[in-house]
């Protein structure tokens, strides 16, 4: 299981997202991640917890002429980016 870190909240500001810390988080780390529409998406399944199946399960029915290769590498680079915020139970 994955999951968003407590003290990190998403953001909408205009067009774009931005995750900030709070609290401790703003301590750990000075910065906002930005993000786009799809990555919003994902956060806001990270911040009910989430596996990386059920992500690419989501994102393939959500965009239906997407391949399910390209939903998992999306996915692994966001969460890449987004490590920072994010706590892991074993098995993710």
């Amino acid at each position: 299981m994955i999951r968003a870190k407590k003290g990190f909240i998403l953001r909408r500001l205009g067009q774009e997202y931005m995750v900030v810390p709070v609290g401790k988080a703003s301590r750990e780390f000075n910065g906002m991640i930005r993000m786009n529409e799809t990555g919003a998406f994902y956060w806001q399944e990270l911040e009910k917890g989430a596996t990386k199946d059920g992500l690419v399960k989501k994102m393939l029915e959500k965009f239906a002429d997407l391949e399910e290769a390209t939903a998992r590498r999306d996915l692994e680079e966001f969460l890449d980016t987004i490590e920072i915020a994010l706590e892991t139970d074993d098995g993710a």
